[in-house]
């Protein structure tokens, strides 16, 4: 009774102090940046302070509840010598039962989580700098600490340690000194364009999809509806290094974003879930920007590209006996809803177009890869029959495999030209930071008027006088390569306009990992040449592969594929063609290739399930209840969510109510209906891939952990021997059984001439970025002079397959007239003479339609 009472009064002298007058002050988000811990027998305090030790702001935990969360905020705002008199007042009320004792300096709360116990508080205790963003600075975590809430006597009431002890060592595989990072005054979650153009703050930026520490954060924002405590942690890769050239100093930074959604390992996170979401979604984006002193405007500029698993649904089982196991697809989304999610979800994310690059394999001795791409482009073809012609999803499925291991094409080279096209659609973001945003600290940068990006033509950057004032144009871009235009820095009298990004190339392989990286890294080259040119560097968009420029890029690439491939594999990429680029030696290429498949091979059959687990309770996907199942004890596929209200998903039967879901990755709901039947697709409009406004496309908030129904209809895709003789267009059947005999050994396009594409051999490379195109087209601003998606090639090789053959093309323009060209010349629109009349219909279907086949 004593020690109630006197816990009593210690808790009403703490109020006092807690209403000690003292000067409200506001604080903006992210500018407490350094934290000590302090305890008493019944309280923690963190106390809090901003850079320049201005502003200091009190938290209190509750430490007496055995498993529930308190804590309160002090609205005060101090100085530093008011906040050492309220410590000071706090101990000596504490005195009788200890005192206040210090625990640690941390620099950030990660989260608050329990498991079947108490809860426990994430710190970070070490950081380091790893590189800064317009003077906001990014961090890596070099230290964290896992401290339980309640205090010693508490904890004694505590039942099962066993499994606590587990689940603790569970979370702990999580390691937060690897691949995470953040920022206090950088919305590092986000790309520079979104944060450029939206001044959003607070607790809503934590539910964005690569905010990996959102669910353990949720309890504190809730609470203190604020985010001053807490730092939101991206996962995947960040590196920044300063390059030179033509005496000017520029930071490159290339930041991959791993999306927490559908998050998990290579076998058991597969295709796509109800909702949308795909595996190993990845968003990468390139950065550079000039290094200039701080009175001048600092130019900078970034692209963003996306990878992900396709967005099927599918699986693979894991075996320790096969190598590869066989892939399995299942019939049960016969209108490809969620594929048509995902989709309209990066049409919300990025605008149009959305620009499909498919890498898998079209001929196989035993189907696997090809099961996949025929069905992927059955689901594009359905999908794009219900959008309008400047929306349709445009696609390349192009057999990487298959082209590497030709003597007669350079694969850097061909996806060079398909990242050419692809950047010419999208176009990219570019901007000038006055100095007032450049200080460390501010958080809110200059508002864009960004709805102007749906009226802007990405190659036309700037103003026609600006560009001649900066030696910008485009057109004359080759006349002077690799020239600086003698303009060391920016001045405020020749502002650029803003350049925006609208679209996004989005590339998969079957893992997303290897041949995705290769694919990726060709994009960001044919991304830094327009940016340097952007920049006011060079006059040239075009960097030559043999470029120390592209050797540098290259690291950067290969550093972010293998810690990707790392997160999502379980080792290193492979980076055959970056070796075979660099001149390895063979045999030590081969050596290095077997090595990472038996490392990738043992982590995927022996640490996956593991790591799987560790994932999902970190993610709050699997939530500990007394009375449930642990999650060792469930298959690896049944990661299932419970909720802490105690809701039971056992039927009025006895019969779990869950099933075992295969591309989905965890147990769900049982549904009385099939996939095509659900409500989860009504109220979207068909046409949702546009810019238009879209109230229905998100089914569940992203913050919500996903929940998805599973049939158990599983197939697998049975193989057709597929037409021996060459077609030149090869319209695609909307008969299934028909698509799949004729599609699976070809490379299919609704964008690029494929035999262009194919024709470039390795002694063509002084072609590489030449050509400008998309300017004036009725399709997402693209041009019917040039060879572009309104371009049907009906090419005829003047030489063997075995070189480097030079094509004479038949274009396709809009008027119904046919346009030739010798591919040397082929953005020369003069050299074009009409060939014959066509029908309007034919027209149409080579402009718009459904596959350029080859």
């Amino acid at each position: 009774m004593a020690a109630c009472d006197m816990e009593k009064q210690q808790h009403q002298q703490e109020q006092d102090l807690f209403s000690s007058p003292a000067q409200p002050s506001p604080i903006q988000e992210g500018f407490m940046q350094k934290f000590r811990l302090y305890q008493t027998l019944s309280k923690f305090y963190m106390i809090g302070r901003d850079k320049s030790r201005t502003y200091w702001r009190v938290l209190k935990i509750d430490r007496t509840e055995p498993s529930e969360l308190h804590m309160r905020e002090d609205s005060t705002t101090y100085t530093e010598r008011e906040c050492s008199d309220l410590l000071r007042r706090i101990h000596e009320g504490n005195r009788s039962t200890g005192g206040l004792k210090f625990v640690t300096t941390c620099y950030g709360i990660v989260g608050f989580i329990k498991f079947l116990g108490p809860y426990y508080m994430l710190l970070i205790t070490k950081r380091r700098q790893i590189g800064a963003i317009c003077g906001h600075t990014v961090y890596a975590i070099t230290k964290s600490e896992m401290i339980p809430l309640p205090n010693a006597a508490t904890r004694l009431k505590i039942f099962n340690f066993r499994s606590e002890n587990r689940y603790r060592k569970l979370l702990c595989m999580v390691d937060l000194t690897k691949d995470f990072f953040f920022s206090y005054s950088y919305h590092v979650m986000r790309s520079l364009q979104k944060n450029m153009c939206d001044n959003d703050t607070g607790p809503d930026l934590y539910d964005s999809m690569f905010v990996w520490n959102e669910y353990m954060t949720r309890g504190t924002r809730n609470l203190l509806h604020n985010t001053i405590w807490t730092v939101a942690l991206v996962y995947g890769f960040f590196k920044q290094e300063t390059l030179s050239l033509s005496g000017r100093d520029f930071k490159l930074t290339l930041i991959a974003r791993r999306s927490r959604h559908y998050a998990g390992t290579r076998y058991l996170k597969r295709g796509v879930n109800e909702n949308g979401k795909v595996a190993n979604d990845v968003e990468t984006e390139q950065i550079l920007f000039e290094g200039v002193p701080e009175d001048f405007p600092v130019q900078i500029s970034s692209v963003v590209q996306n990878r992900g698993s396709i967005p099927l649904f599918w699986f693979q089982e894991t075996s320790r006996l096969n190598l590869k196991p066989d892939i399995i697809l299942s019939k049960r989304d016969q209108t490809y809803e969620a594929t048509r999610l995902h989709f309209e979800n990066l049409a919300e994310r990025y605008g149009n177009p959305i620009i499909i690059l498919d890498l898998i394999k079209t001929q196989e001795k035993k189907p696997r890869e090809s099961i996949l791409r025929t069905e992927f482009a059955n689901a594009i073809e359905f999908i794009n029959k219900d959008l309008s012609e400047e929306n349709r999803l445009r696609f390349l499925h192009w057999d990487l495999n298959k082209h590497s291991r030709s003597k007669a094409t350079n694969v850097l080279f061909s996806l060079g030209k398909v990242a050419t096209y692809a950047l010419n659609l999208t176009g990219f973001f570019y901007c000038q930071v006055t100095p007032a945003i450049r200080s460390e600290g501010c958080l809110k940068l200059p508002t864009l008027e960004c709805t102007a990006a749906s009226n802007v033509d990405p190659l036309r950057h700037f103003d026609p006088a600006v560009e001649k004032q900066y030696n910008n144009d485009y057109g004359e871009s080759d006349n002077s390569e690799g020239k600086t235009n003698g303009c060391n820095y920016v001045s405020n009298d020749y502002l650029k306009p803003t350049m925006f990004q609208k679209g996004v190339l989005r590339t998969n392989c079957i893992d997303c990992l290897d041949r995705t990286n290769v694919a990726q890294y060709a994009y960001g080259l044919a991304a830094l040449g327009h940016q340097l040119h952007a920049l006011g560097v060079t006059n040239s968009t075009k960097i030559d592969l043999d470029d120390p420029l592209a050797e540098e890029l290259m690291g950067f690439y290969e550093r972010m594929g293998d810690t990707l491939a790392h997160q999502y594999g379980g080792s290193a990429a492979h980076n055959k063609i970056f070796s075979e680029r660099r001149g390895q030696w063979k045999a030590a290429i081969q050596s290095q290739e077997f090595f990472r498949t038996l490392q990738r091979y043992y982590s995927n059959a022996y640490m996956d399930a593991e790591k799987q687990n560790a994932i999902n309770v970190f993610l709050g996907y699997f939530q500990p209840l007394e009375g449930r199942p642990d999650i060792w004890e469930l298959d690896s596929y049944q990661h299932y969510y419970v909720g802490r209200n105690g809701e039971s998903y056992v039927g009025d039967s006895g019969r779990s109510l869950f099933q075992r879901s295969f591309s989905d990755g965890n147990i769900l709901h049982e549904s009385q209906f099939p996939l095509s039947t659900r409500s989860i697709g009504k109220g979207l409009s068909k046409s949702n891939l546009s810019n238009q406004s879209k109230e229905g496309s998100k089914v569940l908030s992203e913050s919500t952990p996903e929940m998805s129904t599973c049939q158990s209809d599983l197939t697998y895709s049975r193989y057709a021997q597929t037409v021996p003789t060459r077609q030149l267009f090869v319209e695609m059947q909307r008969d299934r059984s028909l698509e799949q005999q004729n599609a699976d050994t070809y490379d299919c396009s609704n964008f690029v001439d494929l035999d262009w594409l194919s024709s470039s051999g390795n002694s063509c490379e002084e072609e590489f970025l030449d050509r400008s195109l998309f300017t004036n087209s009725p399709i997402g601003g693209l041009s019917s002079e040039n060879v572009v998606s309104d371009i049907v090639g009906e090419t005829t090789p003047l030489s063997s397959e075995g070189g480097c053959s030079v094509n004479v093309g038949i274009s396709v323009t809009s008027q119904g007239t046919a346009n030739t060209g010798a591919e040397a010349s082929y953005s020369d629109a003069q050299s074009c003479v009409v060939v014959e009349e066509l029908s309007d219909s034919f027209v149409r279907w080579v402009n718009y339609g459904e596959t350029l086949c080859h």
